[in-house]
């Protein structure tokens, strides 16, 4: 991680040889050429973004990306995790082809995870593959989404199963942006954050222990170095692993419960972070049961995931299948054996696919339901 002087930004790279690229932190990005221009493929540029985004930022964008004869355009489309679907890619891809946009046009994701999923799905198909930059809004798209190059749309049967590995030329991170995001959506977001502390770095972890009131009153600095250190984080875990063959898969710690909680729900009534806070609750008190965690360990965990704002129930309405059904189809599964990601202790995971169903069954009868 690098950081000029004379320079507001900060800078991390994800390492993958040939398609390296950066990811810049700090305020203003939206306002410097300087820091977007370099990564657009050619004069045709698309901006995807929604209907709560656009009125906040597009203009601004726009004005920052104009010039040189460029063609800048925009695809507006509805906000929301129910719109991640196959149609709301269909709109894109009308957008690129009404436009005549050709191989070296740039798709520019301005929004959240969701836009930038879509976004990253749309250039990975467009004429088999054109460039796209991650512009993330939302702290979860900043410290999470946006990094990694996945891509994709949700299917009514499960989450993300449609799909591609796509990286972006760069993820562009404007710290600016947080100050309009609403208080559930910085939840959401500290979610993956704390995340990345359970998975991988317990001095991480105590430090957001000790931030979490600043990071919930949107100080700058401590969630500048929150974003920092998460994304040094996954760009070290991609770059050992782009496709999730071994240890990515630890990045989904929380994810299989918390998926089946959004499917069940219907995508947006609990909001990604809140699924996965309460999966990451689910996770730990199944490691604890496994012997592995303490009941110390196990209540710092809950406090840490309560005091970001996150739920420590599941709804009362999901039964024990309701959660089989969608975990089932869990894409880290092989060979039918659900894998999950539990943890071996705090600041280090593993990947585990030798849960005794009855064990695996009482905590889903056994979890606390609100």
């Amino acid at each position: 991680m690098t950081a000029s002087s004379a320079s507001p930004y900060q800078r991390l790279h994800v390492e993958l040889d040939a398609r390296r690229y950066p990811i810049h932190v700090g305020p203003g990005v939206l306002d410097a050429p300087d820091m977007l221009v370099p990564y657009l493929a050619g004069r045709q540029v698309m901006i995807v973004t929604n209907e709560t985004v656009a009125p906040l930022y597009l203009e601004r964008l726009k004005r920052t990306l104009s010039g040189d004869d460029r063609d800048v355009r925009e695809v507006i489309l509805p906000d929301g995790e129910h719109t991640k679907t196959l149609a709301s890619v269909e709109r894109i891809w009308d957008a690129l082809l009404a436009a005549g946009f050709n191989r070296r046009c740039t798709l520019v994701a301005l929004g959240g995870g969701v836009i930038g999923d879509m976004a990253g799905y749309a250039a990975a198909c467009y004429q088999r593959g054109v460039a796209f930059v991650q512009v993330p809004t939302t702290l979860l798209s900043q410290v999470d989404s946006s990094v990694g190059g996945k891509t994709g749309v949700n299917h009514p049967r499960g989450k993300n199963m449609i799909g591609a590995f796509w990286q972006p030329r760069a993820v562009l991170i404007d710290t600016d942006t947080l100050a309009t995001l609403p208080g559930r959506e910085l939840s959401a977001g500290l979610a993956e954050v704390i995340k990345y502390g359970l998975i991988q770095d317990s001095d991480f972890l105590a430090w957001l222990e000790a931030r979490m009131p600043a990071l919930r009153g949107l100080d700058v600095e401590a969630l500048t170095d929150a974003i920092l250190r998460s994304c040094a984080i996954k760009a070290e875990i991609v770059a050992r692993d782009e496709t999730e063959q071994g240890q990515r898969a630890l990045l989904n710690l929380g994810h299989t419960f918390g998926h089946a909680i959004e499917a069940h729900q219907g995508y947006g009534n609990w909001l990604h972070g809140e699924a996965v806070g309460a999966g990451m609750l689910m996770a730990a008190t199944l490691s604890q049961r496994l012997g592995w965690l303490s009941t110390e360990d196990m209540a710092r965990v809950e406090t840490l995931v309560a005091s970001a704002g996150l739920p420590v129930t599941v709804p009362a309405a999901m039964g024990v299948e309701a959660f089989l059904a969608t975990m089932r189809l869990d894409k880290k599964n092989i060979d039918a054996r659900l894998r999950l990601i539990l943890l071996s202790r705090l600041g280090e995971a593993c990947v585990y696919d030798e849960t005794p169903p009855n064990m695996l069954e009482a905590l889903l009868v056994e979890f606390p339901r609100a």
